[in-house]
């Protein structure tokens, strides 16, 4: 029996990687769990394997848990599909979706033959783990959020947390780009100018007086 090995890497986190060795009469389904059980992802969750081109182009679909469309068109589906049925090429590739409601996408691709099965061995068997998937957060049922391993700053951003919309636009550029405290600041200026134009024509106001800021 021989022995199909997998690269499987995300498209958005490339420095995540798994191997995976499966048996050529193994099915989608079979691959599909092994990926998640490598990753700790749920894997009841709608995804699909599409057959690719080398640029990761998507052909035909093959699903797990489709909708109700895909199986009015007759969808392929993964647990009735075996591995070796459609491997065309030694470096076959496959583009995977996890999850249509949260989509992660993964790219697939055949890297090694094996003949003969390892006896000693239950297919599918993880061969190699490099990096850390991201963190998938489900909480309360409210939605999933992947966490990079190179998190995005949190510092305030204006105008996402003021839900800036494209509207806004012209309310900001009647401010001159200013801000809220504009206003505020320019009249504090002008009161520093004031306060200094009037010490200034006064020559009994000279440098030494300035030198003591006990005096004011």
């Amino acid at each position: 029996m021989a022995i199909y090995r997998f690269k499987v890497s995300f498209e958005d986190f490339d420095e995540v990687v798994r191997e995976i060795d499966i048996k050529s009469n193994q099915t989608f389904e079979d691959l599909h769990k092994a990926i998640h059980q490598s990753t700790g992802y749920n894997p009841e969750k709608s995804s699909s394997f599409y057959i690719s081109t080398d640029h990761w182009i998507k052909g035909d679909e093959i699903a797990y848990l489709p909708n109700q469309r895909k199986v009015d068109r007759g969808v392929a589906l993964m647990e009735n599909s075996k591995l070796s049925s459609f491997i065309e090429d030694p470096h076959q590739k496959f583009y995977y979706i996890y999850n249509f409601d949260r989509p992660f996408d993964f790219h697939v691709e055949l890297i090694k033959i094996i003949l003969q099965a390892d006896p000693n061995v239950q297919y599918p068997a993880l061969f190699k783990k490099i990096g850390e998937a991201p963190k998938i957060i489900d909480k309360n049922n409210f939605g999933q959020v992947a966490v990079s391993s190179n998190p995005v700053s949190t510092d305030f951003d204006f105008l996402n947390e003021m839900n800036f919309v494209p509207e806004d636009t012209e309310e900001i550029e009647a401010m001159d780009g200013r801000g809220i405290s504009a206003n505020q600041t320019d009249d504090d200026d002008h009161d520093d100018d004031s306060d200094t134009d009037e010490f200034s024509d006064d020559e009994s106001y000279g440098d030494e007086a300035y030198d003591d800021k006990e005096d004011y």
